[in-house]
């Protein structure tokens, strides 16, 4: 992963990537003034530390760590439902972490892939069913725990807030695409409940969504999500083409966008933490984000032993499969 420089260094970097493309001492010092006139004058604020802090380090139980149910728990209950909320506020969780879809008519749900397949008794896309359709579908048809949690329904976005709510847990939420529709919808959410303000952050591994939700609302506390050749390689590190050529060109891209999260999107977005793959992250590297006023999120800690390195070397938040148990992040 590529060190976090200051802006010196990154621009200085810039202007001489410019200058072998353009072999133009004039050219080179153009666009460089321009990209930092861009910077300065687009880049948006990040949302007061303290405010921030209330998200990210609320009342922690493990000694100030923040310990994050991913998609509610998933292990110790059906991914994105009521019930997965409910047992994570149980199981001593201080945060949850959910995903925002959208059905065919429009309605704000929770659900992370696109499909139906995996998670509930139908198949086919998330985005061509409607809620009314939706609503009847079984959410805990294939979890290991099916027989407890029968019949569980997909929650709507406000459903899901208001359990948060009530459990007085925060929420992490996370947005995969459509950026305009996702900042509209959560910025009245954020509205209707103002204590979200202070309780909640909205993330993506896109920069074009967190950016929309700091221009649609900027008192919205945000998060860039990254995984180091996450375009180039799946998550078990196996590659995504099998043409050697569309692998170089992948990885080369995998390059580039680390180097712009590090050095130019996470400024450009004002964010307050970045949600960080769990094997990327080390002291160094959480202290390298802490200099800037940024908090590291890891995820997902899945075992005992992780969890304890979190919790008494690192000492940052992070974002788990289950509050129980090991479990395998597959």
């Amino acid at each position: 992963m590529l060190p976090i420089g200051d802006e010196v260094v990154c621009f200085s970097a810039v202007f001489l990537l410019l200058l072998l493309g353009t072999r133009s001492v004039p050219g080179a010092s153009f666009l460089t003034a321009f990209l930092y006139v861009f910077m300065v004058t687009f880049s948006f604020p990040p949302v007061p530390a303290e405010q921030a802090l209330r998200v990210l380090r609320p009342r922690a139980p493990y000694g100030g760590v923040l310990a994050v149910a991913h998609r509610g728990g998933r292990h110790d209950a059906p991914e994105n439902t009521l019930a997965a909320i409910a047992e994570a506020g149980k199981n001593g969780a201080a945060a949850v972490q959910l995903d925002l879809s959208f059905t065919a008519d429009g309605v704000a749900i929770l659900m992370h892939d696109e499909t139906l397949d995996r998670t509930t008794n139908s198949s086919g896309p998330v985005d061509k069913v409607q809620f009314v359709q939706l609503r009847r579908l079984d959410a805990a048809v294939n979890h290991r725990l099916k027989d407890r949690f029968g019949g569980e329904r997909v929650p709507t976005l406000r459903e899901a807030v208001e359990e948060c709510i009530r459990h007085q847990l925060n929420i992490f939420i996370n947005v995969k695409d459509q950026p305009d529709k996702a900042a509209l919808v959560l910025h009245e959410m954020f509205q209707k409940f103002p204590v979200l303000y202070n309780s909640s952050m909205v993330s993506s591994f896109e920069p074009k969504v967190v950016y929309k939700m700091r221009q649609t609302d900027p008192g919205v506390v945000t998060a860039l999500a990254h995984r180091p050749w996450r375009l180039s390689r799946f998550s078990d590190g196996s590659p995504r083409s099998l043409s050697t050529w569309s692998q170089m060109w992948m990885g080369a891209l995998d390059v580039l966008l680390d180097w712009a999260l590090h050095h130019v999107l996470w400024k450009l977005c004002g964010v307050s933490a970045i949600l960080m793959q769990k094997d990327f992250i080390s002291l160094d590297y959480v202290q390298n984000w802490l200099d800037r006023g940024v908090e590291v999120v890891g995820w997902n800690v899945n075992t005992a032993v992780e969890k304890d390195f979190y919790q008494s070397l690192l000492r940052i938040g992070y974002i788990t499969d289950s509050l129980l148990e090991d479990c395998d992040s597959q």
